[in-house]
């Protein structure tokens, strides 16, 4: 019986923004890059991470969009964000990192269209995730 190749290579979402000049540069500014960039997309990534930013907004649709990016140092993160001033500069909202017990140390940070990251990193015993 010959089973097909079913290897998968990426998994990308498509997050909604308001504005992407807006966005575009608070991503940069957060860390990402954007190796291409169009009117209505744009792929930007960190490390092994990728994301496409999308012309496209509902309230509703962005207001209830969460992102997940798993960082080796969540508090260098946490670090970076505080020193791009970013909740100044974009009006966004950011709470500190804590630790969880699904394992996790973790930070909220919303983005300029209101889409809400939880930057974090593993934390606990290897392997032992909720």
């Amino acid at each position: 019986m010959n089973t097909p190749d079913l290897r998968t290579v990426e998994i990308k979402a498509f997050v909604p923004t308001r504005d992407m000049a807006v966005s575009l540069q608070f991503y940069r500014d957060l860390g990402f890059e954007t190796p291409w960039v169009s009117d209505e997309l744009a792929y930007l990534h960190a490390g092994g991470c990728s994301f496409l930013l999308q012309k496209f907004f509902v309230a509703e649709h962005a207001g209830n969009f969460m992102m997940h990016l798993l960082v080796e140092d969540v508090d260098a993160w946490w670090s970076h964000v505080q020193a791009q001033r970013l909740t100044e500069r974009y009006g966004v909202r950011a709470q500190p990192p804590e630790d969880r017990p699904w394992q996790i140390r973790d930070f909220a940070l919303t983005d300029p269209a209101g889409v809400l990251w939880r930057i974090g990193q593993n934390i606990g015993e290897p392997g032992r995730h909720a």
